[in-house]
């Protein structure tokens, strides 16, 4: 294996190749918003990955299909909170707070880690796999203080691909803990998602968070799914609008791999995970004229619902002073 470090410098307006070879290509370049962006292309497709902002995963196509939501941006845009650039794949959500929250939060939706400035960016690459990391340290006086160690991977030949991060507490008292691997996945019209999970394990949401408005026709629709199976198959678009959102709890007591599936004719998206790193998952539906998602599978520690809903319900994670936790996401999409 060797290393190559990833400078401000090698990005430019023009693409510029690291990497070339019968396996893999990968270039550097810089939106006109003057985001940082690389591409990590094999013969299956390619991820294009913010390497400075978070490390979010911006575009994801394998198979000649594009995995990522609708939404309304042409491109990154530089931001401190996600909802100022709302376009990615996936993004790390948290990491000492997570979710939408509460009137009595303090914190932005989905927490600090999305858009962090990385202090590091570096590639990895063996002779079947590259991966992309970086590390960013998040210190407040008289706050909290940790390490965050985000990487991704894609191996030759593959349409698949591990979203990961390490987090590590460097503070000398306990790190109240809450992650997401948020994956904004494409709304495919009448897929059909399946998961290891028993439908009466996943519960709909039924409270209304702030940025949510609900129609009449949304709220009859919704009263009909608190007494339903859950939603299987996406062919009533018309009714996801606003969102709907499905959460699953305590994920470990049904196997010690939670795995989820969305069918798409030929193609079969995946997303898998151990029920030991998150015990909890989300599903997100929403299809408008201007955001189209179908999120079947957002793998969490705990519910999005904002920091001091999780502290309230005992679903907060902490982290003693210099213990590092690991989270791994296999996710994209295959022949069945």
């Amino acid at each position: 294996m060797f290393t190559i470090p990833l400078s401000k410098t090698l990005f430019k307006s023009e693409k510029n190749s690291l990497i070339s070879s019968t396996d893999f290509q990968v270039s550097t370049f810089t939106y006109q918003s003057g985001v940082e962006a690389i591409e990590i292309q094999n013969s299956q497709g390619h991820l294009i990955v913010l390497p400075f902002m978070g490390q979010m995963i911006w575009d994801a196509e394998f198979l000649n299909i594009d995995l990522c939501m609708k939404n309304m941006f042409r491109e990154p845009k530089p931001a401190k909170t996600i909802i100022e650039t709302y376009g990615c794949f996936a993004f790390h959500a948290g990491m000492i707070s997570m979710g939408c929250p509460t009137p009595l939060d303090t914190h932005p939706l989905h927490g600090e880690m999305p858009c962090a400035s990385m202090d590091q960016a570096w590639l990895e690459i063996d002779s079947d796999c590259i991966t992309l990391k970086g590390t960013y340290e998040y210190v407040m006086g008289f706050g909290d203080h940790y390490l965050a160690t985000p990487s991704v991977s894609l191996k030759k030949d593959s349409s698949l691909f591990d979203i990961n991060m390490s987090v590590k507490n460097l503070a000398s008292v306990p790190m109240p803990l809450q992650y997401m691997c948020h994956i904004n996945c494409a709304y495919f019209a009448d897929a059909l998602m399946t998961q290891t999970i028993p439908d009466n394990g996943i519960t709909l949401r039924e409270s209304i968070p702030a940025h949510v408005k609900p129609t009449e026709q949304w709220k009859a629709y919704n009263d009909e799914l608190k007494v339903s199976s859950p939603i299987h198959t996406l062919n009533k678009p018309e009714m996801y609008d606003p969102e709907i959102v499905y959460f699953m709890d305590n994920l470990s007591q049904y196997g010690e791999t939670a795995s989820f599936q969305m069918d798409i004719g030929e193609h079969r998206l995946l997303t898998e995970f151990s029920t030991a790193e998150f015990n909890s998952a989300t599903r997100w539906i929403l299809y408008n004229g201007d955001q189209q998602v179908a999120a079947y599978a957002l793998p969490a520690t705990c519910r999005p619902e904002g920091f001091l809903t999780a502290k309230e319900k005992g679903t907060l994670l902490y982290l003693q002073p210099n213990e590092e936790r690991h989270f791994s996401v296999r996710t994209g999409i295959c022949h069945k």
